[in-house]
C-alpha cells in the first residue's frame, strides 16, 4: 500500500476539546502507511483580502503546511450548527489570494465528535460545501458523527468502546483508500 502523509485541522482552539482527544485517536487508530502532523491556526489574523499582495508570515506558514502534506483531515466541532470561526478563517487564508489555492485537488475527509446526538452533522454539511468550492475531493462515506460521552476517549488517544474504535479504525482505512484512489484519478502536479 502508498504512504501518505495527512495534516490535520482541530477546529476547536481548546487545550481540553474532545475533537482534539478524536484526533489523537484517528491518528492511534490509521493505517501504518499514513504519517500525520497537525496544521495549526490559532495565531492568524482574520483574514482580509487587502493582504492578498502581502501574506503575514503566518499565513504563509499555513499554506506551506498545506502544501507539504498529500492530504487534509478536518475534526471539527459544531458550534452555533456551524463550523467554528478560527477554522473558517484558516480555510479562507489557505484558499486566497484567488488562483492560488492551496486545497485546490487535495482529497480531503471531515470527521467530528459532539455531546449531541446528532454529533457534528450540519457543521460537517457545511464545511463540505466550503471545501467542495475549494475543488477538494471530499471523502463522502463513511460519514462519521460521533456522539462523545465522559470517558469515550482518553488523553493519549485509546478508544474505550470497542465499537467506537473499530469503526474509527475503518474510517482511517476507507480514508487512506480514498486518497489513493483520488491521486490515481488526479495525478499530482496535474
Amino acid at each position: 500500500m502508498t504512504n501518505f502523509t495527512v495534516g490535520y485541522f482541530v477546529g476547536s482552539l481548546s487545550k481540553d476539546s474532545i475533537n482534539r482527544k478524536l484526533a489523537t485517536a484517528l491518528v492511534r487508530l490509521a493505517p501504518k502507511e499514513l504519517s500525520f502532523s497537525e496544521i495549526p491556526f490559532r495565531d492568524l489574523p482574520l483574514y482580509c483580502q487587502d493582504s492578498d499582495s502581502h501574506y503575514p508570515p503566518v499565513a504563509q506558514a499555513l499554506k506551506d503546511a498545506i502544501a507539504a502534506v498529500d492530504a487534509i483531515l478536518f475534526v471539527t466541532p459544531e458550534y452555533n450548527r456551524s463550523i467554528p470561526g478560527g477554522l473558517k478563517n484558516a480555510i479562507d487564508w489557505a484558499s486566497r489570494p484567488w488562483g492560488k489555492n492551496s486545497f485546490n485537488r487535495k482529497p480531503s475527509a471531515v470527521i467530528g465528535a459532539s455531546p449531541g446526538k446528532i454529533g457534528t452533522a450540519i457543521a460537517q454539511t457545511h464545511l463540505r460545501s466550503i471545501m467542495a468550492f475549494c475543488n477538494s475531493p471530499l471523502m463522502n462515506s463513511i460519514e462519521a458523527y460521533i456522539q462523545f460521552e465522559k470517558g469515550l476517549i482518553t488523553d493519549d488517544g485509546s478508544v474505550t468502546n470497542p465499537s467506537t474504535a473499530e469503526f474509527l479504525e475503518k474510517f482511517m482505512a476507507e480514508f487512506h483508500a480514498f486518497i489513493g484512489r483520488v491521486y490515481t484519478a488526479l495525478p499530482r502536479g496535474g
